[in-house]
């Protein structure tokens, strides 16, 4: 009975660090400048991740950057609070270290999700890529 009790413990205890690990990043800070909003580690075996962006979700640019390893970012999609979407076109390798260019949104929007659509890049420490999504507040309404 010892044993199996043991065994649920770990089961749910394993459960629970996953989960914790999918949590999306919440924004709370509202200043002016970058944040970081999201962040993922990328897999070998998909070639899109869906970033969810919760809390003070409103961003004047979006800008990737990647630690880790490199990756081959064919573009990302933002998605607004109101359904619509913008791709940015990247179609290109990003260095460990390295960050794409700002994409400018248009004004500050509300934004729900960035979209990530990537190739993982062959090298040879087998590490996998660390991507963060990092948004720009201007705050216009507030000055």
């Amino acid at each position: 009975m010892k044993k199996l009790a043991l065994m649920l413990l770990f089961v749910a205890g394993s459960t629970t660090l996953f989960a914790q690990t999918s949590v999306p990043k919440v924004v709370v800070n509202d200043k002016d400048g970058w944040h970081k909003i999201g962040e993922t580690t990328v897999s070998f075996d998909k070639d899109t991740d869906k970033i969810p962006i919760v809390g003070a979700n409103r961003f004047a640019a979006i800008k990737i950057k990647v630690t880790e390893a490199p990756i081959n970012l064919k573009s990302f999609d933002v998605a607004y609070g109101d359904n619509q979407t913008k791709n940015v076109a990247i179609g290109k390798e990003i260095k460990s270290e390295g960050e794409t260019s700002v994409a400018q949104l248009g004004g500050e929007k509300v934004v729900k999700r960035v979209d990530l659509h990537y190739n993982t890049v062959p090298h040879g420490n087998n590490k996998k890529a660390h991507v963060e999504v990092w948004g720009l507040k201007t705050n216009p309404d507030k000055k």
